[in-house]
């Protein structure tokens, strides 16, 4: 189950929805060694034991995030035998187990939600790219900043980033570092809408994840599974998996359920859906 604190993180369920805040206002809510551990446990402790329908992830303080914390790349000093070959081939696992923890939104079941305002730059690109849906507040800027610091994005900005925006956008921020303001990224598709202030942000995307959290559980994880795989396969090859999907998971009882709420003129009442094993049977 989920913790009492977090170093990194605030977490809170109501309503079937769960928010996650980022809360190290003062540094900027940069991603510390504590953030990259906590991140894929607390999403994955509520997406596997079912405690939530909706996640959705803000921040406090002025900036949504100024990407990677230093400290993240401080390492210790190689042994006198190990040469820059093996430390490449260390150093290529420890940025795939970076990479895992933003791995973990976009394989869980429910809906992950962000509410960007300030600053997202660098990391925060990757981190948000990695979720369904990204509103914003209209002081909102984001940059691709890595190469501005001499290296190459790695966490899961360019698979994730040309789904959403343009190639040609990609490439501009990428190859550049320039920043872009919440218009532009309302414009080429990277947010859904801007809010005028943050509390007004969080309200709304708040009242998305409700309506959301208010339908069939198992309907809206399907249609995640489902757009996800559409995404990368053929339309032949996803129409066939729908066709599995909906054989093994038609759900005529929730159907009635839904039917007889409309008729009824209430809200209709539905299964979570069930926690899964994650240890050895």
């Amino acid at each position: 189950m989920l913790k009492d604190t977090y170093e990194a993180f605030k977490v809170t369920i109501e309503d079937k929805v769960a928010h996650i805040q980022m809360s190290r206002p003062e540094a900027m809510n940069t991603m510390n060694k504590a953030f990259w551990n906590e991140l894929p446990e607390i999403v994955r402790t509520i997406d596997n034991n079912a405690l939530a329908r909706v996640i959705v992830i803000s921040s406090t303080g002025k900036h949504f995030s100024a990407g990677m914390d230093t400290s993240v790349f401080t390492t210790p000093r190689p042994a006198a035998d190990h040469d820059r070959f093996v430390m490449a081939e260390a150093f290529r696992l420890n940025v795939k187990a970076i990479q895992s923890s933003f791995n973990c939104m976009e394989e869980a079941r429910v809906p992950v939600l962000f509410a960007c305002h300030g600053a997202v730059i660098g990391g925060a690109i990757d981190m948000i790219t990695a979720g369904d849906i990204r509103w914003c507040t209209k002081d909102a800027y984001f940059c691709i900043m890595e190469i501005n610091i001499a290296m190459t994005a790695d966490v899961g900005t360019f698979p994730r980033l040309q789904r959403y925006i343009p190639e040609g956008w990609v490439k501009e921020l990428a190859y550049t570092g320039r920043k872009i303001d919440a218009a532009k990224a309302k414009e080429i598709g990277l947010v859904n809408d801007i809010y005028d202030t943050h509390e007004e942000l969080i309200a709304g995307v708040m009242a998305t994840a409700r309506e959301i959290a208010s339908k069939n559980p198992l309907a809206v994880t399907g249609s995640k599974v489902l757009i996800n795989y559409g995404r990368d396969h053929t339309t032949a090859e996803t129409l066939d998996y729908i066709g599995l999907w909906n054989t093994a998971m038609f759900p005529p009882p929730h159907m009635a359920e839904a039917f007889a709420a409309r008729a009824e003129k209430r809200e209709p009442v539905f299964p979570d859906l069930a926690p899964v094993r994650t240890e050895p049977m």
